[in-house]
């Protein structure tokens, strides 16, 4: 397994340094040599992994895919940047099978819109986390095979993976802002729940998706193992420097039930903490999980878990409840989060105009806050870094 823990530990410290530097740091994929002619494959180690809190920037590549004019990414990078935000986790992708017949058609144009998004965080000195594959059902879609084709390493849906994999990683393993590559979001969530014919995948022909859904479409913890480990092999054909993250969710308070038991039986702290460590096998650096609402009081069991298989802890998404309670709320999140030992952890959601009256954040909104309080945090985290999750 990928020694993540060691490299954690040997590169935290000028990791912290370069985040804190002012000079932004440039890359060009050609030679690692910026344009003022330093070379920055010296610095490439130390981007491994920090300990702190960035945000999501969901669709920062998704909105130039759908639209070329728009590089509205470029303006939110250098916002981010004035707020000392570390680190972004972004859709590297589609969401529906329509959003990549840009890649099947054209990938000199593809590459470029997403070249433009990486360049732009190397810019601004904010480094990446890209989820490479987001939404569970957009390549089952594309080559035209039900969802449960994830678990089978032999499949078109695996194929497809694997080749994507191999031109985005090798295109941008080398540059300064790739601290981690993610498998695709909340997969888990959608893995052998009892009532399973209710939550099928979305069915949108106009996006590309088949007119109907089967029971071929439901996944379980085997597929998700088998894919998870298909995945962070191909990445590891081409990068042994970067982390391998899940991108899953909190898995739910009866998911250890719904596997073994087809029920909805409330786990006990040994089996949630079996099916957490399920979730996220050994072929993954990192414990994943999303933290909303009453979730944050399940993180203990987390951190214990992630402890005693020596993974560091990353929160790839959490958000507080709206209400004038919300700042206050904020900053005890951040401080148990960092008191439990979590190595990364990214709010919910910068930019994203979908959820401009729930969870979306601008320097110009309502919820601007949380910026300033991000770069308040990040300066406590790295003072006190707390990279191997400690029990409580």
């Amino acid at each position: 397994m990928f020694s993540t823990l060691k490299k954690i530990l040997r590169f935290s410290l000028v990791f912290s340094f370069l985040l804190l530097a002012s000079t932004p740091v440039f890359a060009k994929h050609s030679d690692d040599t910026d344009k003022e002619g330093v070379n920055n494959s010296a610095l490439l180690p130390a981007r491994k992994l920090a300990s702190g809190v960035g945000i999501n920037y969901f669709n920062a590549f998704l909105r130039t895919l759908r639209d070329p004019k728009d590089t509205s990414y470029e303006a939110g990078f250098a916002a981010l940047a004035k707020y000392h935000i570390p680190f972004v986790r972004f859709a590297a992708c589609g969401f529906w099978p329509k959003d990549m017949a840009l890649y099947r058609q054209d990938k000199v144009a593809y590459f470029a819109r997403l070249d433009a998004v990486v360049h732009a965080a190397e810019k601004n000195g904010i480094c990446l986390i890209p989820d490479l594959f987001w939404h569970y059902s957009t390549v089952p879609d594309i080559v035209g095979e039900p969802c449960n084709q994830w678990g089978n390493a032999q499949s078109k849906t695996q194929a497809w993976m694997r080749a994507y994999i191999q031109e985005v990683v090798t295109r941008y393993k080398t540059s300064p802002a790739i601290i981690g590559w993610e498998f695709g979001n909340e997969y888990n969530n959608k893995i052998d729940l009892p009532n399973r014919a209710q939550h099928r995948p979305p069915v949108n022909t106009k996006e590309g998706t088949p007119a109907t859904r089967s029971a071929d479409d439901d996944l379980t913890l085997g597929m998700l193992q088998i894919a998870l480990k298909e995945f962070a092999k191909e990445v590891r054909k081409y990068d042994t420097e970067h982390f391998i993250t899940s991108g899953n969710s909190m898995p739910r308070p009866a998911a250890w039930h719904n596997t073994h038991q087809n029920n909805w039986d409330t786990d006990t702290p040994e089996q949630a903490a079996d099916i957490l460590l399920a979730q996220n096998p050994d072929s993954i650096d990192m414990i994943s999980v999303h933290v909303y609402r009453d979730v944050i009081e399940r993180l203990p069991l987390v951190t214990r878990a992630a402890e005693a298989v020596k993974k560091p802890v990353f929160v790839g998404e959490f958000q507080v409840p709206n209400g004038p309670e919300a700042p206050s709320l904020f900053d005890i999140w951040i401080t148990r989060m960092q008191q439990q030992g979590v190595a990364l952890a990214a709010v919910w959601v910068f930019d994203y105009s979908v959820q401009e009256k729930g969870n979306s954040i601008t320097p110009e909104n309502g919820r601007s806050w949380q910026l300033e309080k991000i770069a308040d945090a990040n300066k406590n985290w790295r003072k006190n870094p707390s990279l191997i999750p400690k029990n409580p």
